[in-house]
């Protein structure tokens, strides 16, 4: 025959209590601690002996956190059942959807910053060097075409710079050298002019008118 039902009733036996209590109560611990690694929960258990001894539990030592994202989910609850009731089946999806989107976003910022890995398994912690790695060659592509664009237009500036300059110097050195032909042009002529002058005498004539 197999055992039949135990009636749940206080046991009056301190001792049988005390370690009904401690058998229990690692029992219970270990439910917890297996739903929170085969479901991927968060788990928090708050137990209190019959002397007010404290017993917890928590996901990845993770407890202020859950009973801060506990109170938070209460007090939102409590201010949905005041709105109107119509409204409140669409606000609350809205809501939780929302919710979970920050949550979600918080959480991948902390672990990007390097922050918050604790809670993280191997495989999690893999996922995230990974997507870190795609991350720092994107940026490092960027970059690498930001700096390509800046030294071509550093060239393009550099050859035209030069240009510049190569006509610049061209320009003073043809008129000098125009400058210099008139000169010598006007020079000659003014040579010749003065030969000519001092070769030409004007002729004398001397007539002898007889008497």
């Amino acid at each position: 025959m197999g055992r039949g039902r135990v009636e749940l009733k206080r046991i009056e036996n301190k001792i049988n209590r005390q370690v009904t209590f401690s058998k229990r109560r690692s029992g219970l611990f270990k439910k917890a601690h297996e739903l929170s690694v085969l479901c991927d929960a968060e788990v928090a258990l708050i137990v209190f002996s019959h002397k007010w001894k404290l017993y917890e539990y928590s996901t990845d030592s993770c407890m202020e956190k859950i009973l801060e994202r506990y109170e938070r989910h209460y007090y939102a609850e409590r201010h949905l059942v005041a709105t109107e009731p119509e409204s409140q089946g669409e606000w609350s999806v809205e809501y939780y959807r929302l919710k979970a989107k920050v949550e979600l976003l918080q959480k991948n910022h902390r672990h990007y910053m390097g922050e918050d890995l604790d809670p993280l398994s191997l495989k999690e912690l893999q996922n995230l060097e990974q997507q870190l790695d795609t991350a720092v060659k994107h940026i490092r592509a960027r970059k690498n075409q930001l700096l390509n664009e800046s030294i071509s237009e550093l060239q393009r500036k550099e050859k035209a710079i030069k240009e510049q300059n190569a006509m610049l110097a061209n320009q003073p050195v043809f008129a000098c050298r125009s400058k210099r032909g008139r000169r010598q042009l006007h020079g000659n002529l003014s040579g010749g002019y003065k030969t000519i002058a001092s070769t030409h005498h004007p002729l004398c004539c001397h007539t002898h008118i007889p008497l």
